[in-house]
């Protein structure tokens, strides 16, 4: 080999070195940051014995073998970061396709083929359209594969004692949650769901637990984590009981018109009429019906482009859909996966 050939080799050798290991430090870089946003620490111990306190006096817990559960709990940071940045802050034209994809859609038609009866007997019973009720469970965890690894213990009491913005509704779904696993038998520390505490197939919190699920099947227990069955018919007997209308349309785009801009609502509250919507200048793009005209709705807004916004007339169904998650966004993807799941359905001949 001669000197230059030497020295080349050298150059590479050292240039490899030097590769992989900006590549391991990168790495321990990587990996230093992901320990630190699942980094887990105490609860605030002054909280957390208020809150037995309060538990002792209002439902008889035992105060110092809740103190003790409290103790196996955790504050987790990777809840505070996931809290503070949720999917519907994304704009409509990014937020639409983390739902509508062909594998959700898919996903759709084969969770239907397998649970059809069961469809049946919820939308029998609820007056929930199957494909509905397929959608939901599928925005909200692909159709059960992803329903959530956290202790549901561990998230509720870090958004219950650490996170001040909304610590009221945290405090009272962590007393749902000790309330149901003390009903049902549970081990408090079992449950798993996601960063806000929502729960199985469903992602159900602990409040919307204890008032809608159901045991569907009558097998004596009520199981959203791994029994479809009462996940479907605790979805629908939830929207039922949210004021669900059998047969009624759920939402319609609204023809354009310089009106609609002005008429946006910024809430999802039922103000007008259809009718009343028409006084104003805004139509919904296909004729409704004269027994459509006293109907309640609000007209929305999305972010269809960076600069273009599409408008949506909602009706009382799909004021039903965000009781479930209050977000319009959430809402309108429910509807539009559900339609796609069943017109691809019915394309399969299903």
């Amino acid at each position: 080999m001669s000197s230059f050939q030497a020295s080349r080799a050298a150059q590479l050798l050292t240039s490899r070195l030097r590769s992989r290991c900006s590549a391991v430090l990168l790495g321990a870089a990587l990996c230093l940051a992901q320990v630190a946003s699942h980094a887990a620490g105490p609860l605030d111990r002054a909280e957390v014995e208020r809150f037995v306190a309060e538990m002792n006096a209002n439902h008889g817990f035992d105060a110092a073998a809740l103190s003790a559960l409290f103790g196996r709990a955790s504050r987790l940071d990777s809840v505070l970061v996931a809290i503070s940045k949720p999917a519907e802050y994304k704009p409509w034209h990014a937020y639409r396709p983390i739902f509508l994809t062909r594998e959700r859609v898919n996903g759709g038609v084969a969770f239907w083929r397998e649970h059809d009866a069961t469809l049946a007997a919820a939308a029998r019973s609820s007056g929930v359209p199957p494909e509905i009720i397929v959608a939901i469970i599928g925005v909200e965890t692909s159709y059960g594969r992803n329903t959530g690894s956290y202790k549901v213990l561990d998230s509720l009491a870090t958004l219950a004692f650490h996170y001040p913005k909304r610590a009221p509704f945290f405090r009272s779904e962590l007393e749902n949650f000790l309330l149901l696993t003390r009903e049902e038998g549970m081990d408090p520390l079992l449950p798993t769901g996601s960063y806000a505490g929502a729960m199985g197939l469903p992602q159900f919190m602990p409040s919307s637990f204890r008032n809608y699920a159901v045991d569907f099947d009558q097998d004596g227990r009520r199981d959203i984590w791994r029994n479809p069955r009462d996940a479907i018919g605790s979805v629908g007997n939830y929207l039922n009981r949210h004021g669900w209308q059998a047969g009624e349309v759920i939402a319609m785009p609204a023809a354009q018109s310089a009106a609609n801009a002005g008429q946006v609502s910024d809430t999802v509250d039922l103000k007008h009429s259809v009718a009343e919507y028409a006084a104003l200048g805004v139509h919904p793009i296909e004729a409704l019906g004269p027994q459509a005209n006293a109907v309640p709705a609000v007209l929305l807004g999305y972010e269809a482009s960076a600069d273009a916004t599409e408008y949506w007339l909602g009706f009382r169904n799909f004021y039903a859909i965000t009781r479930y998650n209050r977000s319009p966004k959430y809402a309108l993807a429910v509807v539009q996966l559900a339609e796609a799941i069943a017109q691809a359905r019915k394309g399969a001949g299903l």
